[in-house]
């Protein structure tokens, strides 16, 4: 596993290290995903494309596209394919060895040189890394004026929160004093007494007859 280890500086840290052993106590996804994508973002943009690659729709990579958009053709990606369709066609607990004589056998028999293969997986690896980077550059992005936008909407509704509350109690008040003010009036009307005030109501063109009360 450290031979593996090392392979990680070999091309600028963009080998995967599993090493099921000595890992940490699980995080939980999200978090650890997360913490992947900041990492991603923070780590300096590689210039390998020649055109945009296609967006990840759905979660979704277009493998063969983005590296066409890195200038990997369809022959350099060949070879990748062939080789690892050699490797996954060996039994499974093959000797290491014996592994690499076959493949090395069959990929000299294919008339394919060794260096182009060895070029061609690191242009796909850059070319993932490259990817994944920019994916985290923009979803940082995103989330990051999400999360300004989502804290400014929140702001605003506590804001309109504290209208409406404010415009509640004031009503309250209002209706509180308003009714005061009506059990003042309302003792002088009931001095001359209902039929007047209702004969009065009727007659006045200024006066609607009551149909409710608040």
């Amino acid at each position: 596993m450290s031979d593996k280890k090392n392979w990680g500086s070999t091309v600028m840290g963009w080998f995967i290290v599993q090493d099921q052993t000595s890992a940490a106590p699980e995080a939980p996804v999200s978090s650890a995903e997360d913490d992947t994508i900041r990492r991603a973002a923070s780590q300096p943009q590689l210039n390998v494309f020649n055109t945009p690659p296609p967006a990840a729709t759905g979660g979704t990579v277009a493998f063969d596209e983005v590296f066409e958009a890195a200038g990997i053709d369809t022959s350099e990606r060949e070879r990748i394919t062939r080789t690892l369709d050699l490797l996954n066609s060996l039994p499974p607990g093959t000797d290491e060895t014996v592994k690499k004589q076959i493949v090395m056998a069959s990929l000299r028999a294919f008339g394919v040189p060794i260096d182009q293969i060895i070029e061609a997986g690191a242009q796909e690896l850059q070319a993932l890394e490259a990817y994944i980077r920019a994916g985290a550059a923009d979803t940082e992005k995103v989330t990051t004026e999400a999360e300004l936008r989502i804290k400014q909407y929140e702001e605003e509704i506590v804001k309109l929160r504290t209208v409406m509350q404010q415009r509640v109690e004031e009503q309250q008040a209002v209706v509180k004093s308003c009714n005061n003010k009506k059990l003042e009036v309302q003792k002088v009307l009931e001095f001359f007494g209902q039929e007047a005030v209702a004969k009065v109501v009727r007659q006045s063109p200024k006066l609607q007859e009551p149909t409710g009360s608040s």
